[in-house]
């Protein structure tokens, strides 16, 4: 009898071989493919397939922390050569390299492109591999321009084409709809330096009555940010993610909205400013401890063995980051089923940024928990 962990590997192996197919019939492709299938890995592959001693490749990477999963693929496939053939950069860094000392360039989360990077792109003319596990839905935004652009998705392969592949592990996604606090319990400061106190149903009413009499677009983007950084700041969340957390026995990551609040939800955090967070990764991963909180750090090129549950505390309206978030759980054994919980405030924005957010996902793994009518 074939184990699934074994039936999850063949799968993943044949889906790798195929996109590979795809993408070395493109000088410029995109490859639009599932978390957990083994993007850097077709990479690679793909460097293998144009290998010559003089190749200089140039890898654009989210953030300097994932050149090293490339690193430790290579040595994985015992390829640790190629390293002295690649040059890793950050898409913020891009425009400083010259475009005709590369002959392939990796896009790695090409969803991450935008005008700017034409700079370096515009007069390239070699090939470009594009990766990504959130295609943009709108060929018509910045991001979906620029990925058509300069690597065009050429193959896709969903979540839910990975779940049903046994290649991750199935999911279940909890939208837990919560209620504005209407206690006086939110603490203000007035220009004098004086503080009053309001409830967040009010002072959202207020936020929002604000943006909705803009008038200007410098307004309307003032009054947008400041909706959002109220949704954010609410501490409702707080409380309620902690009542989540005592009834979940299993190993579970906390995605909280600030590092303040990362800090308040769990004992152990990672953030940029807290000097352990690396040791509590470590702990983490190893599963000495199995409660964590961080904040977007995780969302991208950290993957984290044996997660079977996480709550995401605000979505932003961001289908790409939820995608990455819940992505960080479908990565155990293919015969468990990983649980994703959402927070969302009903009535309000929040709740017009979840459904956005799962927009993309199997609406029949979905449900809807309303702790106030249990």
């Amino acid at each position: 009898m074939v184990s699934n962990t074994n039936t999850s590997i063949s799968n993943r192996e044949i889906i790798q071989a195929d996109a590979l197919s795809v993408a070395v019939k493109h000088k410029r492709c995109g490859l639009g493919i599932s978390m957990g299938v083994g993007k850097t890995r077709i990479a690679i592959q793909h460097i293998q397939k144009h290998y010559n001693s003089f190749i200089q490749v140039l890898v654009v990477i989210p953030k300097h922390s994932v050149a090293q999963s490339w690193i430790d693929e290579l040595g994985k496939m015992n390829l640790e050569n190629l390293v002295n053939h690649i040059t890793f950069t950050t898409y913020l860094s891009l425009k400083k390299y010259n475009p005709n000392d590369y002959d392939i360039v990796y896009l790695d989360e090409c969803h991450s492109l935008k005008y700017s990077h034409e700079v370096f792109l515009g007069p390239y003319s070699g090939k470009i591999l594009g990766l990504t596990g959130t295609p943009p839905k709108s060929l018509n935004s910045e991001k979906g321009m620029m990925v058509n652009k300069y690597c065009p998705i050429k193959y896709t392969f969903t979540v839910d084409q990975a779940t049903d592949s046994n290649i991750l592990n199935d999911y279940k996604i909890v939208i837990h709809e919560l209620e504005l606090s209407k206690l006086p319990s939110l603490k203000k400061k007035n220009k004098a330096g004086g503080f009053w106190y309001t409830s967040e149903k009010k002072d959202y009413d207020y936020v929002t009555n604000r943006l909705a009499q803009a008038n200007t677009d410098k307004q309307l983007q003032f009054g947008r940010i400041m909706r959002m950084r109220a949704l954010m700041d609410y501490t409702s969340k707080e409380s309620y993610v902690k009542s989540i957390l005592s009834n979940v026995s299993t190993k579970c990551i906390v995605f909280a909205n600030t590092q303040k609040q990362a800090d308040v939800i769990c004992k152990h955090s990672y953030h940029s400013k807290n000097s352990k967070s690396e040791e509590n990764l470590e702990l983490f991963s190893d599963g000495r401890i199995d409660k964590l909180s961080c904040v977007l750090q995780l969302s991208e090129g950290v993957t984290i063995p044996n997660l079977k549950a996480g709550i995401i505390m605000h979505a932003y309206g961001n289908e790409k980051k939820t995608s990455q978030r819940i992505g960080r759980l479908l990565r155990l054994n293919p015969t468990e089923t990983a649980t994703c919980h959402i927070l969302m405030y009903k009535g309000t924005q929040d709740e017009k940024w979840v459904n956005l957010a799962i927009s993309g996902f199997d609406q029949s793994k979905i449900t809807v928990y309303n702790p106030l009518k249990r």
